[in-house]
């Protein structure tokens, strides 16, 4: 049995319909706030503001034309799932993945690998000294990630696929081990944390992943200064032999990748799989060998750079610096605190193609806040040119809390005592903008959160659909004004409430 936040009547002091006519045409207008969500209502556009506009639009400008919504296929995903009815799990993937649904995400992001919401670390090859991969497999993932991706397939036959590994193969690294520094949570000795900071030395600090998202200095404060990754040529040479076998692997199970993206986060530096690279080493693999592996092997695959979740932008400028490296590649992708510099790199180089390769997760409150700051990331990803915007775990069980002690928030939520599901906070500001905003759509004017609390984003669908997804993250109503062409969009805002506006 499924549980959803409770419904009420559209309350009348939502709405702004000043001067509407009687044979004034009307638009749908759905708003959500906490416990009232998905009510709908109609407004009608005037013919002058009813206060200072937020947003112009002309009809000519565009920012990006958007391409798609995904999601990662994750095994603790799979065993929240897997908690529910068939009957609930169809209703759940059909919500998700039918292009009918409420969310009708495409995309699909794989981990090679074991990520941190894995049930355990493992990876396509622990054969230590194995260089020709003979024993390279995705044995374990044909019992978890490629059911659950078979499952979401059933509902939306045309996905498509992208693949980056959390960490190598355990013998690849300099420690033989997959995480990047020790905890209570791994059986990494702590004696070999001095290697992240090498000669330069550092202080290192166990907490540093909590001040993930804090936007209050430099992320990570002291950069790696080592590349855990073995950078001798024969390591490197199997490792982006590795990337092909893998897509070779897949492809057999019918699901198709056409990207890949060299390391996740390669600037978390994790108890649980993970990889510290440096700018140079970055520059050695990605240009000398997983670019012409790639090109040699899979030349249908695009190699984008990333996932930058770093705000340090010298140092993602001095990787993209490199003119042969920057030959290689046809995008880049930013999570986290790489959010800052896209719109810097972006100005720099708007040949590339942009995504958001992870939405941010929170801290397992699962409630309206998180709701709203899931909101604002959409707003800022889009606003800011990304083609893509990818959710991490979309379903989770109880607190969300994975094998290495970091709780997280979901779309949806299943409680495995009662054997139930929520559809959460997050799963409602999502749906404000998937819903109504598919490949083609064209991305035309944003106005960011700011101080006032209140981001805007205004997209023409390809049936010329005009859509105005806009919030109010303040204690107190506010005013809207949009003005599309020589109309004008006015309503009043409720406090902390989300809100999609469909016109023609």
């Amino acid at each position: 049995m499924k549980t959803t936040f409770k419904s009420v009547s559209f309350c009348g002091a939502f709405i702004t319909l000043a001067a509407m006519g009687v044979n004034a045409q009307t638009y749908n207008w759905i708003s959500s706030s906490e416990g009232n969500v998905w009510q709908q209502a109609k407004i009608s556009l005037q013919g002058k503001p009813a206060g200072t506009v937020d947003l112009t639009v002309e009809g000519k400008e565009k920012i990006v034309t958007f391409k798609a919504w995904g999601a990662t296929f994750n095994e603790l995903d799979w065993d929240a799932l897997g908690i529910l009815t068939r009957a609930e799990q169809d209703e759940i993937l059909h919500n998700v993945f039918s292009p009918e649904g409420d969310l009708r995400i495409s995309r699909g992001r794989i981990s090679m690998g074991a990520n941190d919401y894995a049930r355990s670390w493992y990876s396509c090859d622990e054969v230590a000294g194995d260089f020709e991969l003979r024993y390279f497999n995705i044995d374990r993932d044909k019992q978890t990630i490629i059911p659950f991706i078979r499952a979401a397939q059933k509902y939306n036959p045309d996905m498509t696929f992208w693949v980056s590994p959390w960490c190598p193969p355990s013998w690849m690294k300099i420690h033989g081990d997959y995480p990047v520094l020790s905890s209570q949570y791994n059986h990494l000795s702590p004696e070999l944390d001095y290697l992240l900071y090498g000669n330069i030395g550092g202080k290192i600090d166990p907490d540093e992943m909590k001040l993930t998202g804090e936007r209050d200095g430099k992320f990570p404060r002291q950069l790696a200064t080592t590349d855990y990754m073995i950078q001798d040529p024969r390591y490197l040479q199997t490792y982006a032999n590795s990337f092909c076998k893998f897509i070779d692997a897949y492809k057999e199970q019918g699901i198709p990748i056409d990207m890949v993206i060299y390391q996740n986060e390669a600037y978390s530096y994790t108890p649980y799989p993970g990889c510290a690279w440096t700018a140079e080493g970055t520059i050695r693999f990605n240009k000398e060998y997983l670019a012409p592996t790639l090109k040699r092997l899979h030349p249908e695959v695009k190699l984008y750079l990333g996932t930058f979740n770093t705000n340090r932008q010298d140092h993602v400028e001095k990787i993209i610096s490199d003119k042969e490296l920057q030959a290689c590649i046809s995008g880049m992708a930013f999570q986290w605190e790489g959010r800052e510099v896209l719109p810097h790199i972006r100005r720099q180089h708007p040949e590339w193609d942009y995504i958001c390769s992870e939405s941010e997760c929170g801290w397992g409150s699962f409630d309206w806040k998180a709701g709203e700051h899931t909101f604002e990331l959409m707003n800022h990803y889009l606003g800011n040119g990304c083609k893509e915007y990818t959710f991490w775990n979309f379903i989770l069980a109880d607190n969300g809390e994975s094998p290495w002690g970091w709780k997280q928030n979901a779309l949806i939520r299943v409680d495995s005592k009662t054997r139930t599901f929520t559809y959460t906070p997050e799963y409602y500001a999502v749906k404000h903008y998937a819903h109504y905003i598919g490949a083609g759509a064209e991305v035309m004017s944003y106005k960011p959160e700011g101080e006032d609390k209140k981001p805007v984003l205004v997209i023409r669908t390809p049936e010329q659909k005009w859509i105005v997804v806009a919030g109010n993250f303040q204690d107190k109503a506010q005013s809207l004004t949009v003005q599309v062409g020589k109309r004008y969009l006015n309503a009043t805002l409720p406090p902390h409430s989300m809100h999609t506006f469909e016109m023609r």
